[in-house]
């Protein structure tokens, strides 16, 4: 079976762990956001990837399934796209992965617009994945 494929391993949740994982995601939208009110368009745009990111390690740690590394994202993201049906979450993981590429640019091929626009989507990405880190915890 290739790599890429291979099954999710379980392991065990770490309630605290969650809750980190997932306050931290929106405090990082939250940093996204002024850096792009001050025209810091690399930060702004890497703190909308870490948004993503650590929802996503949320969703992970909630659901007892591994993610240790960049590449395990989109397997995290397939994943929570099975379980919720949502569609719109494999434009928004494009999304995020456009963020983070963004980091790796030229100033001049950025724009605030645009960037923006993806942190509006970030939003949406944790809205729809925060659900899934609610799994196993007591309310």
């Amino acid at each position: 079976m290739d790599d890429d494929k291979a099954p999710i391993e379980p392991f065990e949740q770490d309630a605290e762990s969650i809750t980190d994982f997932r306050e931290q995601s929106r405090v990082f939208l939250g940093r996204a956001r002024n850096y792009l009110n001050d025209g810091d368009l690399h930060q702004a745009s890497e703190k909308g990837w870490g948004a993503a990111a650590w929802m996503a390690k949320a969703v992970a740690e909630a659901r007892s399934w591994k993610y240790t590394r960049h590449s395990e994202f989109f397997k995290i993201m397939h994943q929570a796209r099975e379980l919720t049906g949502d569609g719109r979450l494999r434009t928004l993981t494009d999304t995020a992965s456009t963020l983070h590429g963004n980091y790796y640019e030229r100033e001049i091929f950025l724009y605030a617009n645009t960037i923006g626009e993806g942190l509006t989507d970030m939003e949406l990405l944790l809205d729809i994945l925060q659900p899934l880190t609610e799994h196993g915890q007591s309310q």
